[in-house]
């Protein structure tokens, strides 16, 4: 089964909110498998649609023992407290932030028979779920940084886009 390739920073799909799955039916699993592959070949623990281009508000996850899991259309419905933890991104690669986010939340959703689920997380999990959530809402992690944090990831990026523009296809 092949996987997506992971649209990174300055792809447009990452700046728009995702719309609610309708109907969650045999191309939303199929969509949720070939993003799971994707996740485990990028070493990731998270990937929201909208990083392998599909604007539709599922995520697919593991972390932990639980294996793999997919939450279609899911909401915060409740937050607790406060952590820093050095975050990266997979439509960010190789940059790492210390992101202050919620250190306990409950997320509901579905899973891919469409049934409810709800769970309660903290600290990893918690930061895991804000995260994905996030891209759904179409921001990246470089949206919650500070101006001067901010500033530094920018000049870090356009070096990036230089030097590959410079590599041109020969590089790649």
């Amino acid at each position: 089964m092949a996987g997506y390739r992971i649209r990174t920073f300055g792809d447009p799909v990452l700046k728009r909110r995702a719309e609610e799955v309708t109907d969650i039916d045999g191309r939303v699993a199929q969509l949720a498998q070939e993003m799971l592959v994707t996740m485990h070949e990028a070493n990731g623990l998270g990937l929201a649609a909208p990083q392998v281009g599909v604007g539709r508000r599922l995520f697919v996850y593991e972390i932990g023992e639980s294996g793999p899991r997919v939450m279609v259309n899911p909401v915060i419905d409740e937050q607790d407290g406060e952590w820093e933890y050095e975050e990266g991104c997979l439509s960010v690669p190789g940059m790492y932030f210390p992101i202050r986010r919620a250190k306990r939340v409950h997320i509901k959703g579905y899973d891919l028979d469409g049934n409810e689920v709800s769970v309660e997380a903290e600290d990893l999990e918690a930061k895991l779920y804000q995260h994905e959530l996030d891209h759904l809402d179409g921001r990246l992690l470089l949206d919650l940084l500070d101006d001067d944090q901010r500033k530094v990831a920018m000049k870090e990026l356009r070096r990036r886009a230089e030097t590959e523009q410079q590599q041109g296809p020969a590089g790649r």
